[in-house]
């Protein structure tokens, strides 16, 4: 690849990445959520309104803690681990420097968005006096993207990981732009989710030229293998099972009855997640394969076509 074919966003990043330009947020103490109730089904619950609405606000502080834990899971051990190895030269798909330059700039962005989430974190602990119960290890991606590497011969296994890597960048950025729009939650949260959108549209676009770039010179066959492991991506990332296995986690920590704890039991499990061609994640994980060109990949469109809109399907 030729550097020509990439723009540096040095300046770009010395101008506008939020650890440049962002002051300490505070945690307000005031009657706004810290989280948002449509984010979570389990205190929306037919049961759950009826039987212990006042531990609402119980169950909404242990998700955010929940959703702190995902983000820094998500930008230290994952993104991280693939922005640090093309930043250093390590990675077997050939980058200009231009690009291993911002690549190392999404490591310090990464690095400093879990630094921010961990502050939230602490003063959530100091304000409400509720310490976090036991967090998961592990996020959907920590299986995703081994599961689809592992697939690839050894020759292709950076270029997946790049491709996964890019997928998930750009549908949390999505998912990171709903949640600053809301209206219910505290200023200070969705103002931290609206520096992390900040940050997390840049990254989405040098994840995207990335992959572009690759795929351009990608040869036929290597294409086609590509396109027989992302389905393998998709299956283990679009998926709520350790969501669901949280909140039964949860349900275990409220003081209730037995006979409500069976039924908020019974609705968590009775919780589908279907993923269809209109699921949000997917329209924004196929509108992403779109811009980088992978979708005009024959091999590609068909191996994904249970995931586009009939009329987007190749026969």
């Amino acid at each position: 690849m030729n550097a020509t074919d990439y723009r540096s966003c040095a300046e770009d990043w010395e101008r506008r990445a939020t650890i440049r330009t962002r002051p300490r947020r505070l945690l307000e103490d005031d009657d706004k959520l810290i989280f948002p109730l449509c984010r979570q089904p389990l205190v929306l619950s037919a049961t759950f309104l009826d039987q212990c609405p006042q531990w609402r606000d119980f169950v909404l502080v242990q998700t955010f803690y929940k959703f702190i834990n995902d983000v820094v899971i998500f930008e230290t051990e994952i993104v991280d681990k693939t922005a640090r190895r093309i930043a250093k030269n390590r990675f077997s798909v050939p980058f200009p420097f231009a690009c291993r330059y911002n690549a190392m700039t999404v490591v310090i962005d990464e690095d400093y968005h879990a630094l921010v989430a961990l502050d939230f974190m602490q003063q959530t602990i100091e304000m409400t006096g509720i310490p976090p119960l036991d967090l998961p290890p592990h996020i959907e991606l920590s299986r995703a993207v081994p599961a689809a590497v592992n697939q690839a011969p050894e020759h292709l296994r950076d270029a997946v990981e790049l491709i996964c890597i890019a997928i998930s960048e750009n549908t949390v950025t999505q998912d990171v732009a709903a949640f600053s729009k809301d209206d219910s939650v505290k200023q200070s949260i969705r103002g931290l989710m609206a520096d992390h959108l900040f940050d997390e549209g840049r990254h989405a676009g040098f994840w995207t030229r990335l992959v572009r770039l690759y795929w351009q010179t990608a040869s036929e066959e290597d294409r086609n293998i590509i396109a027989r492991i992302l389905p393998v991506f998709l299956q283990h990332y679009l998926t709520n099972d350790l969501q669901k296995a949280f909140d039964l986690q949860l349900i275990e920590h409220l003081d209730i009855s037995a006979s409500t704890r069976a039924n908020l039991q019974a609705e968590i499990h009775a919780l589908v997640f279907p993923i269809t061609c209109q699921h949000p994640l997917v329209v924004n994980i196929m509108g992403f394969l779109h811009h980088t060109g992978l979708l005009q990949t024959p091999s590609l469109a068909q191996a994904l076509s249970a995931y586009l809109p009939v009329s987007g399907r190749h026969s």
